[in-house]
């Protein structure tokens, strides 16, 4: 039998309060990520706007691939598999998928091209195949990243470096 649950939108917020919290209190050793991402979404984060999301545009994917980048990092700073599924819309066309897998191929990641906004469920029978076998393999090595026992203001600090990119995190008293 196989788990699934849906642990909040970003990989940053929900996937790291899944992560450090939930897992840690449940005792729950996650054996493999997926990251949903849309070419739709990947467009506007490589700057273009509503209206023209129909047209290709590969570069503006490949530049709001950087934001995937970035959830496909953190996710694997948990040492758990991470695999992106393309939730593929009618408008999305070869060429865009494929600057999203070669994204995230550099990063470790493979990419899973799905059909769920169109197809419920059945869209998504070799996303479900491939996480199966990926936590059969058994290859996760979950762990937060930190100690449970840090002081609060460790904490985060660890969050704002190791997800956000902080330099340094600054408070007065």
């Amino acid at each position: 039998d196989y788990v699934v649950t849906e642990a909040g939108f970003g990989a940053d917020l929900g996937a790291e309060k899944f992560f450090d919290i939930k897992c840690r209190i449940a005792g729950l050793n996650p054996g493999a990520a997926v990251i949903v991402a849309t070419v739709r979404a990947l467009k506007m984060h490589g700057g273009v706007g509503k209206d023209d999301l129909g047209s290709e545009n590969v570069d503006a994917v490949k530049k709001g691939c950087t934001n995937l980048a970035r959830h496909i990092r953190n996710v694997k700073a948990f040492g758990v598999p991470t695999v992106v599924a393309v939730n593929r819309f009618t408008a999305d066309t070869d060429a865009e998928v494929q600057a999203i897998q070669e994204a995230a191929k550099g990063l470790g990641a493979e990419v899973i091209d799905c059909t769920h906004w169109a197809d419920g469920g059945a869209g998504t029978e070799n996303l479900a195949k491939h996480v199966a076998g990926l936590v059969d393999k058994g290859k996760s090595q979950f762990a937060p990243i930190y100690d449970d026992d840090m002081a609060l203001w460790d904490k985060v600090k660890t969050i704002a470096t190791k997800l956000y990119g902080a330099d340094e995190v600054i408070a007065d008293k």
